[in-house]
């Protein structure tokens, strides 16, 4: 997860370079500001994705078999919002990745449970990315790329993105079903939910001054505490 995640930053960093120079939220970041060199940058994505392969080879066969097809996906990100608007779609499919992949690093074989956990983080994910990406609405018009708020503006797109979240709400219930779980779980799921509500209350289309706020906090602190009550509803009860 390290190693892939590593990769994927770095190379995002890498090939959005000349875009991050010119965007004032993104000019500070290390390789526009002159910190680190992009070819620094690029043979750290590298080395990064060949510990990735390396460590899945010695979890399990169908690990590094599959571990290039995830490389492909996460690294290959980056290049979306170049020509579809769908962008935000493909880090949820990347990031959705991690509880089958989690699964098949423990059993090796593919499971109802881990599979609905993955829809679960690709609509999760995709619906807060859409919000992140209402502060480059502007940028990203004029640079010809694409996102859901450029191709519907951002009051359509923070609409699809509550529908996302909707969605996922309702696969950490059927989840729960799924998996056998107990009340522990139940109240890992309440505050999950909350905060996706939560984020949608804080952030408007008019008022974008609590973006990180809803992007990276709160989303932060619904995983973690999720995660949380999970591990203790499966080693506790």
């Amino acid at each position: 997860m390290v190693t892939a995640r590593s990769a994927a930053m770095a190379f995002n960093r890498y090939i959005d370079r000349h875009f991050d120079s010119k965007n004032p939220r993104t000019a500070i970041r290390e390789i526009p500001a002159g910190q680190i060199k992009a070819s620094s940058a690029l043979i750290f994505t590298i080395i990064s994705s060949v510990l990735f392969m390396v460590s899945a080879y010695f979890i399990n066969p169908l690990c590094f078999y599959l571990s290039p097809v995830a490389l492909f996906v996460v690294l290959g990100y980056s290049y979306t919002k170049r020509f579809t608007p769908l962008c935000h779609l493909i880090l949820g499919l990347g990031l959705s990745l991690a509880p089958i992949g989690a699964y098949l690093a423990l059993t090796e074989q593919f499971d109802v449970l881990p599979i609905l956990f993955s829809v679960l983080v690709f609509f999760w994910v995709g619906g807060f990315d859409i919000i992140f990406a209402l502060q480059d609405e502007e940028f990203d018009r004029s640079q010809g790329l694409k996102s859901i708020p450029v191709l519907m503006g951002k009051a359509k797109a923070l609409r699809l993105s509550e529908a996302m979240h909707v969605v996922s709400a309702v696969l950490v219930i059927l989840a729960y079903n799924f998996g056998g779980f107990s009340w522990l779980y139940i109240c890992g799921a309440l505050v999950f939910i909350g905060l996706l509500i939560y984020q949608h209350l804080i952030v408007k289309p008019n008022d974008l001054s609590r973006v990180n706020l809803a992007f990276g906090t709160s989303n932060g602190i619904a995983s973690v505490i999720f995660g949380v009550f999970v591990c203790l509803d499966i080693f506790l009860l």
